[in-house]
């Protein structure tokens, strides 16, 4: 396949920037940058009945935690939910930069959709994105009744690094006997060394390059006995039985897809069902891009509907 021609023009523009790159510029500037660039190039906010912020208090700290809910308040039945993770190497990012996905999720799916400000590298190094990750899963299974959610229609999300989360969490669910409906993994990061053939031929000119990827983890990880924990790399992990479900969108042209085929590949020989995706012509981050790129909107309906059908919710038609 070719690269799509919104993305080979996002691409083009990207190679003529004077803007430096994210690990010559630093942490402050790589977050700034990237949460202007979500707002150029993603689709307009999807206007929905309730978003709220709502704080997380978790031993030794407080997170926030945004609910878009597709129906007004005053359910006659708790609603299903999706916990979802943004991505951002676990340098940057946020419940901002994510905003507009999430918003789409919920009004596509009719699901109720959390998304998780997670602390962030490097003031907060590995485990502790993935602690809050844990923890917040168990948060919402406590106050389910408080939430006027269903604690046994629960998923897990998210793209890159938070897809990463939600592949561990899944993991930790399985362990802690916690039923989940599925986990939505967006092009996830997953293997503990990038030493597959997608990560040399991609490995430069679009848009997620190594030495990116490798400054996001030497900002994230202590040391490299970090990279062999399942919780930075599920791939990593023994046995991956009795996970829940998972719909994996992955894109082309991106250096991540063979780990994310290989995790497809595994959770299937594991006997878990598995519906993977490798949306031609696109790079890391396509999700981020509908306001520009035409056919990522066909991967938001595709993953929405996958949500839908293993949450039992009545999907938008539109």
């Amino acid at each position: 396949m070719t690269l799509d021609a919104q993305v080979a023009q996002l691409l083009a523009w990207a190679a003529r920037s004077t803007q430096p790159a994210y690990h010559e510029a630093g942490v402050a500037y790589a977050r700034a940058a990237y949460e202007k660039a979500t707002r150029v190039l993603d689709v307009a906010p999807a206007p929905l009945p309730d978003v709220h912020d709502i704080d997380v208090a978790l031993p030794g700290r407080t997170l926030r935690l945004r609910r878009y809910s597709p129906v007004v308040h005053g359910w006659a039945e708790p609603q299903p939910a999706l916990l979802y993770f943004h991505g951002g190497g676990f340098t940057i990012g946020s419940v901002e930069t994510h905003d507009r996905v999430c918003r789409e999720l919920s009004r596509l799916s009719g699901a109720t959709v959390f998304s998780l400000d997670y602390r962030l590298a490097p003031e907060h190094r590995f485990p502790a994105a993935v602690d809050d990750a844990f923890d917040t899963l168990g948060w919402l299974r406590a106050e389910a009744v408080a939430l006027a959610i269903d604690p046994v229609r629960l998923a897990v999300g998210g793209d890159s690094a938070g897809g990463t989360l939600a592949a561990a969490c899944a993991l930790h669910a399985r362990d802690r006997g916690w039923p989940l409906a599925l986990q939505l993994l967006i092009y996830p990061g997953l293997a503990s060394e990038q030493a597959t053939e997608s990560h040399g031929r991609f490995a430069n000119g679009y848009l997620l390059d190594t030495e990116t990827v490798q400054w996001f983890f030497s900002h994230y990880l202590r040391d490299h006995a970090d990279r062999l924990d399942w919780r930075f790399a599920p791939l990593a992990a023994r046995d991956l039985s009795r996970v829940a479900p998972a719909f994996m969108a992955l894109a082309e042209y991106d250096p991540l897809v063979d780990e994310g085929v290989a995790f497809a590949q595994r959770l299937r020989a594991a006997g878990v069902a598995v519906d993977c995706r490798v949306y031609p012509g696109m790079i890391h981050a396509f999700f981020q891009h509908a306001g520009f790129v035409p056919r990522a909107r066909q991967a938001h309906r595709e993953a929405a509907d996958a949500l839908a059908a293993a949450l039992g919710c009545t999907p938008a038609q539109a």
